[in-house]
């Protein structure tokens, strides 16, 4: 009898525990857009001149702010990505600008600079450079931080 007890004890207590986990992940499907308790490091990869692309990163950008407000983000633009960072060229200036306010960096890859003849100078104030875009990338991801190439 005592052995039909602790077995059915062990079962209740198993669904009980599986059932709460279903209402929990339930309700954080439900609301997708409740802000995160939990903080990630994201590093960008921006590689396209495509302005559409730069406007739906603002807009990634702003959606993972906005679900996990404690974020770490980094764009690290190289190739004809550096046209976003461009201060003649870039359709994106007052968001980037807004970003950076609220501690996103934005660098360009010197390497590409020079490649593409263009000086620190012709970008925006906000952006910052890095010697090279894809070793900034790579010593981020060594640091845990998670990496996305945008684009489409």
């Amino acid at each position: 009898m005592k052995t039909i007890f602790t077995f059915l004890l062990s079962a209740f207590l198993l669904t009980s525990a599986f059932g709460q986990n279903q209402v929990t992940d339930q309700n954080t499907a439900s609301n997708p857009a409740a802000p995160s308790k939990e903080a990630y490091k994201i590093i960008f990869q921006m590689t396209s001149s495509d302005t559409m692309v730069h406007k739906a990163l603002m807009r990634q950008i702003t959606n993972a702010t906005t679900v996990a407000p404690g974020t770490q983000i980094e764009v690290v633009c190289h190739g004809p990505g550096l046209e976003m960072l461009q201060a003649e060229k870039s359709v994106v200036a007052k968001k980037l600008k807004e970003h950076v306010a609220k501690g996103v960096s934005f660098v360009a890859c010197e390497f590409s600079m020079k490649e593409r003849k263009v000086s620190k100078e012709q970008l925006l104030p906000e952006a910052g450079t890095v010697e090279a875009g894809i070793i900034e990338i790579v010593k981020k991801q060594s640091q845990g931080w998670f990496y996305i190439k945008s684009g489409f």
